[in-house]
């Protein structure tokens, strides 16, 4: 919105200085709205007016000690001229103060908003009066709010106020937003208040978290009944992390007890006590880097001398890179034989995926559907079990704009993908703490591998810990000697995320791959040629063969093709058990489907009870693969008990979970068609809690003809039926491998 005042501000500065292009004062556009456009040309107007050359946008050194050297401070008594005191006024407008009528006089007006300006930034008593000093100045010549906004926290602007009302007077301390939010400001401004109170002298406090001030912090240890300015800057630290606490300057036992409870979810010892630690960690990203951590991540190829360093050292989760595209740096992804190692060495793995994201520019839906295909591809290929969780990562200071406008497009078209393959993986974030906390906080991902050892990343300094953190990157260190040296990066872990200790083996025949579209015609061509031979039996039919193989074949084709890679087993018993069940799919199960969904929507709760032919009130056999309910759920846990799926055990007899299960099947193609793998497996263990059949090999890639015959009778049922149409789609699974073959050997 258009504010009058700051309007006439602009019109102030393009009128004054009409020839502003060749004095270094850009001309502004006259929309009422301030901003950093309109500061930068107050700031160097102001420049201009005590003859700094050349302008800049930075009011910087030059700018305040000449403020200092010719007037001390601006007030009604010693403001230069008329457009330097016009200049103030429209300064005091963009800031939302009243700043008079900018007519160049610091009259009762001006004077008031000036008190009122310093009442705000929390400095009445440094700077008592109604004068501009060279800071209070500096501080208002930018963009820097001194009141709450945007939901800011009055807790933590009562920190910021205090700060600045405690510190200003000291050379390098300058005024810092008081606005209820942390930010890198005020987080640098933390450590040069501690500094000064650690006695460092103008010019030695540096606002940097070096050898001294960790020196210093660990003489200064807190307990129960400790008072004074460091208890403040405590729990000062406690406020900005967002830990529930109060700004005191008593360290009561309820200080404690929230002390312990950020102790624990930091992974620190939980002594409810200001100890060198918890400063650390409160103070500075990375915390004490030389905790021990019990998960680190590398580039280097985990051997067995490195292995057995790793595990002495007290590592128990290794975080190993899926791909790596690049000629260089030829060990960071996970070798041949590297997973068998970490399992015989009793570690664990958790995965990485990273190729550039270096960069805003690589953040696009496009790039998050292109990393998941990879991602999910070389995981299967090295051997991740379903249920690991692959962390993307974003290893560049994307700030704040940037994770809207990139970031988090990326990761929502990662989380969609994901779904699209039938979610073989969990999804995690790599990167800073506001890039974590707000992608986890949209539900793209489930855990945290934070970036914190890039502690001047903007997106971690001003950043508490995001919630749902599984790693703390800290520290790079090198451990272990001769072969068994490796170079680390040393994490702290929570035990939220473990890895896997356990991976398939690689497989020794190629795997199926996505379908070429370039086969489409030819394929189309001979099943529809093979589906008229066979007359097609089986009554009216809903969709044709062309509908039916296009969603097998082209929109089911990533969830198949990631399907199968996760357990070994050929594309073409996915395919073939599919198309024939959606070829098949019938004016009476659409009156079943219907059925179902009347009876357990309480519409019509005995449908069904005088149809001929129709029985199944609770459960049909529904979607794409025509999977019911109950053997949805007899395969799933099947395959949680074999350790193929994480998840809860569902009763098979059940209404509610039934019903549960059959609307997944029914209303998400792609979950139906991610349950067939499971129903072959469920098929070849011997179909618990069904007829039971003889368990027989699992799908594998190098099926026998009479394995792969059995298995695909097996998903029809048992009986004369199953045993007919089961010779009618030998066939079709001889069609759908030949271009199998072709597609993954070309």
């Amino acid at each position: 919105m258009a504010d009058e005042m700051v309007l006439r501000a602009q019109r102030f500065i393009n009128l004054t200085y009409m020839d502003g292009s060749l004095l270094g004062i850009p001309k502004l556009e006259e929309n009422g709205r301030t901003g950093w456009t309109v500061m930068y040309a107050l700031t160097r107007a102001l420049q201009y007016e005590m003859n700094i050359s050349p302008l800049s946008n930075s009011f910087g050194p030059t700018t305040l000690s000449t403020i200092q050297t010719k007037y001390g401070q601006i007030d009604e008594n010693t403001v230069p001229s008329g457009n330097f005191c016009r200049i103030i006024q429209s300064a005091l407008y963009c800031k939302g103060y009243d700043g008079g009528d900018i007519d160049g006089q610091y009259n009762a007006r001006v004077r008031a908003a000036v008190s009122q300006l310093k009442d705000h930034m929390g400095v009445t008593y440094a700077f008592p009066g109604t004068g501009l000093q060279p800071k209070v100045i500096k501080g208002l010549f930018n963009m820097d709010a001194y009141v709450s906004v945007n939901n800011g926290s009055n807790n933590v602007r009562a920190v910021q106020r205090w700060l600045n009302g405690q510190y200003t007077q000291r050379k390098d301390f300058f005024i810092i937003p008081c606005d209820g939010h942390h930010s890198r400001d005020v987080a640098k401004s933390m450590l040069f208040a501690i500094q000064y109170e650690l006695g460092m002298a103008d010019g030695v406090a540096n606002g940097a978290f070096g050898p001294g001030t960790q020196a210093g912090l660990k003489t200064r240890v807190l307990d129960v009944g400790s008072t004074g300015v460091w208890v403040q800057l405590f729990t000062a630290a406690m406020e900005l992390n967002k830990r529930p606490t109060t700004f005191t300057d008593s360290f009561t036992s309820s200080v404690a007890t929230n002390v312990r409870a950020f102790q624990e979810f930091m992974q620190l010892d939980m002594t409810g006590r200001g100890d060198f630690r918890t400063w650390a960690s409160l103070l500075v990203s990375y915390g004490d880097q030389t905790r021990p951590g019990t998960a680190c991540d590398g580039i280097t190829k985990i051997t067995p001398a490195r292995a057995q360093s790793l595990k002495d050292a007290g590592y128990l989760y290794i975080g190993r890179y899926l791909y790596n595209p690049a000629t260089t740096l030829p060990e960071k992804e996970i070798q041949p034989g590297e997973l068998d190692t970490i399992k015989a060495y009793g570690l664990r793995c958790f995965p990485i995926y990273q190729t550039w994201a270096r960069s805003v520019d690589y953040y696009t839906t496009k790039q998050g559907f292109t990393d998941v295909m990879t991602a999910v591809y070389k995981a299967q290929e090295h051997g991740f079990k379903n249920g690991a969780r692959i962390y993307f990562a974003v290893d560049y200071d994307a700030v704040d704009d940037e994770v809207t406008s990139h970031v988090l497009p990326y990761f929502e078209s990662v989380r969609a993908t994901m779904t699209q393959l039938g979610s073989p993986y969990k999804i995690g974030v790599y990167g800073p703490r506001n890039v974590c906390a707000r992608v986890t906080g949209k539900n793209y991902a489930d855990s945290c591998f934070v970036s914190d050892m890039s502690s001047g990343f903007s997106g971690n300094l001003g950043y508490p810990m995001p919630d749902k953190w599984a790693f703390d990157q800290i520290a790079t260190k090198t451990i272990g000697t001769g072969a068994g040296a490796i170079e680390i990066d040393n994490n702290i872990a929570t035990g939220w995320d473990t890895g896997q200790g356990d991976f398939l083996p690689r497989p020794s025949l190629k795997q199926d791959i996505g379908f070429n579209l370039s086969y489409w015609d030819a394929l189309l061509s001979e099943i529809q040629a093979y589906m008229a031979s066979i007359g097609r039996p089986g009554g009216p039919r809903i969709y044709t063969v062309e509908q039916c193989l296009g969603e097998v074949m082209i929109n089911q084709d990533a969830t198949i093709s990631s399907s199968v890679r996760m357990f070994r087993m050929r594309k073409a018993l996915v395919q073939t058990s599919a198309f024939w069940e959606f070829c098949h799919y019938s004016l009476k199960d659409m009156v079943e489907d219907a059925g179902v969904g009347l009876y357990h929507t309480g519409v019509i709760p005995d449908w069904g009870k005088d149809l001929p032919g129709v029985s199944r009130l609770v459960d049909s056999s529904t979607g794409v693969a025509k999977i019911s309910g109950r053997t949805c759920i007899l395969a799933r846990n099947n395959a949680i008990n074999a350790g193929l799926l994480e998840g809860e055990l569902m009763q098979h007899l059940d209404d509610g979970h039934r019903w549960t299960m059959w609307q997944k099947s029914n209303k998400d193609n792609a979950f139906n068609v991610g349950m067939v793998p499971y129903m072959h497996i469920w098929g070849a263990d011997g179909k618990a809690g069904d007829i039971a059949e003889t368990p027989m090999r699992r799908p594998a890639l190098d099926y026998t003809p009479a394995e792969t015959s059995e298995i695909l009778r097996r998903y029809q049922g048992s009986g004369d039926q199953a045993v007919s149409d089961n010779a009618l789609r030998q066939p079709l699974y001889a069609i759908f491998e030949k271009y199998n073959r072709i597609i993954r050997e070309s």
